[in-house]
């Protein structure tokens, strides 16, 4: 769960991120709309894909970050799991902001669904919604 105490007085921006190994989507939403939008996906790699990110937290100054974690129908874990977890260890270490594990699963079917233009920027809005209704 969320690692502040939501203040309804003082709205805080949450970054969220639908991870993949070739791209990363990425929502904004805030604790007072407690509603997520599509921001982009970054489609860099490596270095190029953190130096990406920077640029959105320096932009959007979340208080916490948001990462969604796949698992099988089933919640059994996979590859893609840890790969997300560690992604999401990696965010944490490089802007020392709180980082929240979503469960992701059917994420990108309900973009789809929604007829969503950019797929990984509206699961991260998805993932991102589900955290806002997970809260207190």
């Amino acid at each position: 769960m969320s690692g502040m105490a939501i203040s309804p007085l003082r709205p805080q921006s949450f970054l969220a991120f639908d991870f993949g190994t070739r791209r990363v989507g990425v929502a904004v939403g805030n604790s007072l709309l407690r509603r997520a939008q599509p921001l982009k996906t970054v489609a860099a790699q490596g270095e190029a894909r953190f130096a990406a990110i920077e640029v959105l937290v320096h932009e959007w100054q979340p208080a916490e970050l948001v990462v969604g974690v796949p698992f099988h129908p089933d919640g059994a874990e996979h590859e893609n799991t840890r790969l997300a977890r560690r992604f999401g260890r990696q965010l944490h270490g490089r802007f020392h902001l709180p980082v929240n594990e979503v469960d992701e699963r059917y994420s990108t079917t309900e973009a789809l669904a929604d007829g969503a233009a950019d797929v990984d920027a509206a699961s991260a809005a998805v993932i991102l919604d589900q955290f806002f209704r997970g809260l207190p």
